[in-house]
């Protein structure tokens, strides 16, 4: 492997698409911003909060699905390939696609922030700026540490232009293309 410096990344994406596909199903790999990433393994939490907005998503959006996990190619953002904990697109939208998708079409991702080391940098900062260089209209945070619902939305070369945070408990409007309400009560029953 190449040492990444400040121009050139750790890694090709092929060698990191060949490293993804060795790894174990206990490990999730993105590669974002020349690096590779390790996300951590859902906890019971994290799930419910996934399921929670699934449910909201269909019965506001029933054409739309939320795909957990699909792999997709931020090509934008040094050509990385990132595995949002959700991905809203029209029903049947991924089918063909491979394990990493173009995000074209998708109009939400969702990152529900882990309680580890680096979820500041690769949630809140780094997964930000890849969904907005790819195009992706809307972009959801779930602030688990936070305890706080964001939607960033508007993207303009390569940066989201609007952004809007409530605390949970809170109603939260999430703009077209997505066009749902979100009453974000439940999310406290998730913070442990």
């Amino acid at each position: 492997m190449t040492p990444r410096t400040a121009d050139r990344p750790q890694m090709s994406v092929e060698e990191f698409e060949q490293i993804a596909r060795a790894a174990p199903e206990t490990v999730r790999m993105e590669f974002i911003n020349g690096r590779l990433r390790v996300k951590s393994v859902p906890d019971g939490d994290h799930g419910a909060i996934i399921m929670w907005l699934l449910k909201q998503c269909m019965q506001q959006r029933p054409e739309l699905a939320l795909y957990p996990d699909q792999g997709l190619k931020v090509e934008g953002y040094r050509k990385g390939r990132a595995r949002p904990d959700g991905s809203l697109v029209p029903e049947d939208h991924f089918v063909g696609e491979g394990e990493w998708a173009d995000p074209e079409g998708v109009l939400m991702t969702v990152e529900v922030t882990s309680h580890d080391w680096d979820t500041d940098q690769r949630d809140r900062r780094d997964k930000r700026d890849a969904y907005a260089a790819a195009d992706i209209p809307v972009y959801l945070l779930i602030d688990r540490d936070e305890c706080t619902v964001t939607v960033h939305a508007d993207p303009e070369g390569g940066k989201y232009r609007s952004l809007t945070s409530r605390p949970y408990g809170a109603v939260l409007e999430i703009p077209d293309p997505v066009g749902i309400t979100l009453e974000t009560e439940k999310l406290k029953d998730y913070t442990h």
